[in-house]
C-alpha cells in the first residue's frame, strides 16, 4: 500500500464528526503556530537590537545578550505558573472555552508592545534602512527596553496556558480511542512543526524587514484571534457528558483549587526528584531529558540571536535558524515514527543527539560575510541535524518514559508518578537555563566589549567556543555516559531496558489524578 493510500485510510477510519472537529482544531493550531513564531522571533529580534541600539545612544556597555537571556528564561518559568493557574480551571469549563481564552489573553500581552511602540513615537521600518546595523533602529518607540522583560514574562502565562490546554483537545476529539488519538496527535505534530518552519522563515525573510521587529508580530494578535475562532466551533459533548457523570457536590473555589494545584506541583517535584535518584532506572534521564532540552533552547534562543547579531549583522536573521532547527524537529519526530518497531528504545536516539551536537565546533572558526543571507541559511542547515536528533531522542525518551512509569501509576496517593518525574525533569530545566543563560550572556556581551564591540567591531568569537562548542561538547558527554546507565544498555540498538518488556500500549491506562500533567505539557 502507498504512503498516500495509507494516510487516506486513516483518516477514514474517523467518524464525519471526528473528522470535522479534528479538521477545525488543526486549522486553530496552524493559526497559532504561525502567530507564535512570529512573536517569539520578533520580540528576541527586537529585544537584541533595542539594548544594542541603547548601549549606542548612552555610550555605555552593551548587555545585550544578559538580558535577553534573563527574558527568556523568566519567560519559560510563568509558562509553568500559567499551566497551574489554568489547571483547576479545565474540570470546570470545556477545554474549547478555556483555550479560547488563553490565547486571546496571549493575543493581549502580544498586543500591549505594539500599543506601547505606537504610544511612544514608534513606526514601521523605512523603507531602505542604513548601512551601519548599529545605527538603524530610529524608529523604535522611545520607552525603556527593560520594560520587555515584564510583558513577556506576562505573555508566558498565556502561552502556558495554551500549550497545557491545547494537548487534551484531541482526546476531547476522539475519546479514549487509542489508536486514534495517537494517529491525531502525531497528524498535529507533523502540522504544527511544518506551519513553525513557514512561520520562522516568513518572520525572518519577509516580516521583519518589511515591517521591522517592532511590528512584525502585528500578525500575531490577528492570527490568535482565527485560532479562537476556528476553536469556538469545536464541540463540548465529552465534557457535558463527564460532568453529568460527576457526584453532586460543591466545587472549591477556584483560587483553593489553584492553590491546591500549586501544593500538588510541589509535591510532584518532591515526588519525581525521589522516584528519579533512587533507582539506577531512572536517573539517567535527568541528562538525557533536561539537560539535553537546556542544550536545544540554548541553542535556539541563545547561540542563534548572539551569531545573528554578531557575526551576520542582522538579529532578524535567526529566525531563518530556527526555521532550519524548526525542520529538524519535523523530520527526526517523523523518522522516529517510521522507525519506530525497528529502534525499541530511546537510547540510539539519545546517542545520535549527543553526537550531533558536537556540529557547534564549526562555529567560533566559521567566518561569514556581514549583511549575507545565504550565510544566515548556511548555519540553518547545519542546525537541521542537530534538531533532528534532540527531536527524535525527545520524542522516543517521552514515550519510553510513560511506557516505564506506568506500572508506578497506583504507588503514589496524591499524584501521578508519570507526572512527578515530567514535573521535576522539566522544571530541572527550567532552574537551569534561568541560571545559566543571563550568566552566558553576560560572558559574551564582555567579550564583545573586550575585543572592541563599543565601537561596533567587536568578536565574539572565542564566546561562541566557549558558550555553544564545549559547553555543548560538555553535555555531549554527560548525555553519552548517561545512555550506558541502565542495564541492557551497552547494546548498539537494545532490545529493552532493565531486562523488562516495555508496554505497548501504555495509553490504555486510567486518567492521571488531578494535578498531575500540570507540566507534562512540554512534551513534545
Amino acid at each position: 500500500m502507498s504512503f498516500y493510500k495509507r494516510i487516506e485510510s486513516v483518516w477514514w477510519d474517523y467518524t464525519p464528526k471526528e473528522r470535522r472537529e479534528a479538521t477545525i482544531y488543526i486549522i486553530g493550531i496552524i493559526f497559532y503556530k504561525l502567530g507564535l513564531e512570529a512573536f517569539n522571533g520578533s520580540i528576541i529580534t527586537l529585544a537584541t537590537n533595542r539594548y544594542d541600539y541603547d548601549a549606542l545612544c548612552t555610550d555605555t556597555a552593551p548587555k545585550t545578550f544578559q538580558r535577553v537571556g534573563l527574558m527568556v528564561g523568566l519567560n519559560q518559568a510563568c509558562q509553568c505558573v500559567g499551566s497551574i493557574l489554568v489547571a483547576p480551571l479545565i474540570r470546570r469549563y470545556p477545554a474549547r472555552i478555556i483555550l479560547m481564552g488563553a490565547v486571546m489573553l496571549f493575543a493581549v500581552f502580544s498586543a500591549i508592545l505594539l500599543v506601547m511602540d505606537a504610544c511612544t513615537g514608534g513606526a514601521f521600518a523605512p523603507a531602505a534602512l542604513h548601512n551601519d546595523p548599529q545605527k538603524e533602529f530610529h524608529y523604535y518607540g522611545h520607552y525603556n527596553s527593560d520594560v520587555m522583560i515584564p510583558i513577556y514574562c506576562a505573555s508566558g502565562l498565556g502561552y502556558g496556558m495554551v500549550e497545557l490546554v491545547r494537548r487534551i483537545i484531541p482526546r476531547d476529539i476522539v475519546g479514549g480511542h487509542i489508536k486514534r488519538l495517537r494517529r491525531l496527535d502525531a497528524l498535529v505534530h507533523i502540522l504544527y512543526e511544518v506551519a513553525g518552519t513557514a512561520g520562522a522563515f516568513c518572520t525572518a525573510l519577509a516580516l521583519i524587514p518589511r515591517l521591522g521587529n517592532n511590528y512584525a508580530f502585528l500578525v500575531t494578535p490577528i492570527f490568535f484571534a482565527f485560532a479562537a475562532l476556528a476553536w469556538f466551533f469545536l464541540g463540548d459533548e465529552l465534557f457535558k457528558a463527564e460532568k453529568a457523570s460527576e457526584p453532586p457536590g460543591r466545587e472549591p473555589a477556584y483560587f483553593r483549587a489553584a492553590l491546591s494545584g500549586f501544593l500538588l506541583f510541589l509535591e510532584s517535584i518532591w515526588v519525581g526528584a525521589r522516584i528519579l535518584f533512587s533507582t539506577r532506572k531512572f536517573i539517567w534521564l535527568l541528562p538525557g531529558y533536561s539537560i539535553a532540552l537546556h542544550a536545544h533552547r540554548y541553542l535556539e534562543n541563545a547561540v542563534a540571536p548572539a551569531i545573528a547579531r554578531r557575526y551576520l549583522g542582522n538579529a532578524a536573521w535567526s529566525q531563518v535558524m530556527i526555521g532550519g532547527s524548526n525542520l529538524g524537529e519535523l523530520l527526526g519526530a517523523t523518522f522516529v515514527a517510521v522507525f519506530n518497531n525497528r529502534v525499541h528504545t530511546p537510547i540510539p536516539w539519545l546517542r545520535m543527539d549527543a553526537l550531533m551536537l558536537l556540529i557547534t565546533w564549526y562555529l567560533p572558526f566559521w567566518r561569514p560575510r556581514a549583511h549575507h543571507l545565504p550565510d544566515a541559511f548556511y548555519a540553518a542547515a547545519s542546525f537541521i541535524p542537530i534538531s533532528f536528533g534532540w527531536a527524535a531522542g525527545d520524542v522516543s525518551l517521552a514515550a519510553y518514559i510513560q511506557a516505564t512509569l506506568a506500572r508506578m501509576e497506583n504507588t503514589e496517593r496524591n499524584v501521578s508518578p508519570l507526572g512527578a518525574v515530567m514535573a521535576f525533569l522539566y522544571s530541572a530545566y527550567i532552574v537551569l537555563y534561568a541560571v545559566i543563560s543571563p550568566l552566558l550572556g553576560n560572558y559574551i556581551d564582555r567579550v564583545y566589549i573586550e575585543t572592541g564591540g563599543s565601537g561596533g567591531g567587536g568578536d565574539i568569537h572565542r564566546a561562541i567556543r566557549n558558550v555553544a562548542s564545549i559547553q555543548f561538547t560538555v553535555i555531549s558527554v554527560l548525555v553519552l555516559v548517561a545512555s550506558f546507565v541502565p542495564r541492557g544498555s551497552l547494546a548498539l540498538n537494545p532490545w529493552a531496558l532493565e531486562e523488562e518488556d516495555l508496554e505497548e500500549d501504555w495509553g490504555t491506562l486510567g486518567p492521571m489524578p488531578s494535578g498531575a500533567s500540570i507540566l507534562s505539557f512540554q512534551m513534545k
